[in-house]
């Protein structure tokens, strides 16, 4: 069996956190069913970038990234049938999951002290940007908003210069990965105390909590780090080197691996001071250190620095395009990258979680994405509903 095999999770969430969250839940097992409007469906269905068919039928990657091994249904939140069938779902569902703004569920009856009453070992999370509570509880935000407000975007950029955000939406995929941890952790609460459980989770929250290495430094020493590049600010070095080829190759040395790297690197001015031995001494000396360090590295290629340093064993890694990652041999080797067959495009490539079981069905094909509304008769043909009752939902556009 895999690892979540038996749990129902009814998803009403869209865009990108909590749909990435539930997406993890079905690729380990369990049994996710997908609330989406009938007509539009979850929003990102419309978002770039879009695969083409041979025949010209356009599907968003975008969707596809974060929706695999899901069942949809169409389901009009706003009509009260459409209510009552949310309210049959999790009644059958081990938890739910929404990501609507505050106070929305609450205007649809379906907030947590109205489930709990029909549902009562449910486990319900609420994710939102600010939480359901405080003064900026009823604020609008998008992930690059929890980035700037959350710390992360303030510590990221070159020295001297302005605020960077990452490369990826660093927010909303981090909130996505504490929506799964806390599930699970409500979940198994509810089966040891035998009770389900609200968790208000906020998207902010979710950022501050990542600070760990950065609130240390401020908590210990009342330092705001200031920015610094691909520098670190407790350890020299610690950096990415321009080579010889115009690429990049990042270094991260402690002290056993100080004396090696110089001799890799023919540092030997460098590692014949003694003060240099620490790791305290090199960040007093960081200029001195990361020039020396600049210079060698621009005289040898990338290739000819990764062979010196992994023949002495000094961690280092080359900073790789997207596209290197993806074609990279021991990426390949793992099995990272797979493909699912969609009915409009065929095969379609994927990244498998990156879970390796022993002991569980380890969940290795990933599986397609559902068509929209492609479950729609079918679940509500578990929950008791007619042909001829379905039908009358769909012609009044509640499905």
């Amino acid at each position: 069996m895999t690892p979540l095999q038996g749990l129902r999770i009814l998803d009403l969430s869209r865009v990108l956190a909590c749909p990435f969250a539930s997406m993890i839940l079905a690729e380990l097992g369990a049994e996710v069913i997908k609330v989406e409007q009938p007509g539009s469906g979850d929003e990102t269905r419309g978002f770039e970038p879009f695969a083409t068919s041979p025949g010209g039928e356009r599907v968003s990657g975008y969707y596809m990234a974060c929706n695999r091994a899901k069942r949809s249904i169409t389901v009009d939140l706003r009509q009260p049938e459409g209510v009552e069938i949310i309210r049959a779902l999790a009644m059958r569902s081990d938890a739910l999951v929404e990501n609507f703004p505050t106070g929305t569920m609450q205007r649809r009856g379906l907030d947590w002290p109205k489930l709990r009453e029909i549902a009562p070992k449910l486990v319900m999370l609420s994710c939102t940007g600010f939480g359901q509570t405080g003064p900026y509880a009823r604020r609008k935000g998008y992930d690059t908003v929890f980035q700037a407000m959350g710390g992360i975007m303030g510590l990221t950029g070159e020295r001297g210069g302005g605020p960077v955000k990452p490369g990826l939406p660093v927010a909303d995929l981090t909130s996505g990965l504490w929506v799964a941890i806390a599930l699970l952790a409500a979940l198994r609460g509810r089966d040891a105390a035998g009770h389900g459980a609200h968790v208000d989770l906020s998207m902010l929250d979710g950022q501050v909590s990542l600070l760990t290495i950065a609130a240390a430094r401020f908590f210990a020493l009342g330092e705001v780090p200031e920015r610094m590049g691909t520098e670190h600010p407790g350890r020299v070095p610690t950096a990415s080197f321009l080579c010889s080829d115009g690429r990049f190759l990042h270094i991260t040395a402690s002290d056993q691996h100080w004396a090696p790297l110089c001799a890799a690197l023919g540092l030997d001015s460098l590692a014949a001071d003694p003060a240099l031995a620490s790791n305290a001494g090199r960040l007093a000396q960081r200029e001195r250190v990361m020039a020396a360090m600049t210079a060698a590295m621009a005289g040898m290629t990338r290739a000819q620095a990764v062979t010196a340093l992994d023949a002495v064993d000094v961690p280092n890694g080359p900073v790789l395009a997207l596209d290197e990652v993806l074609t990279d041999p021991h990426i390949q080797a793992r099995s990272a990258v797979q493909s699912f067959t969609d009915p409009v495009l065929g095969s379609f490539p994927s990244l498998r979680l990156p879970f390796r079981f022993d002991g569980f069905d380890d969940p290795q094909a990933t599986r397609r994405p559902p068509g929209l509304g492609e479950h729609t008769d079918e679940i509500l043909a578990q929950i008791g509903y007619d042909p001829d009752r379905i039908a009358a939902l769909r012609a009044k556009g509640t499905v």
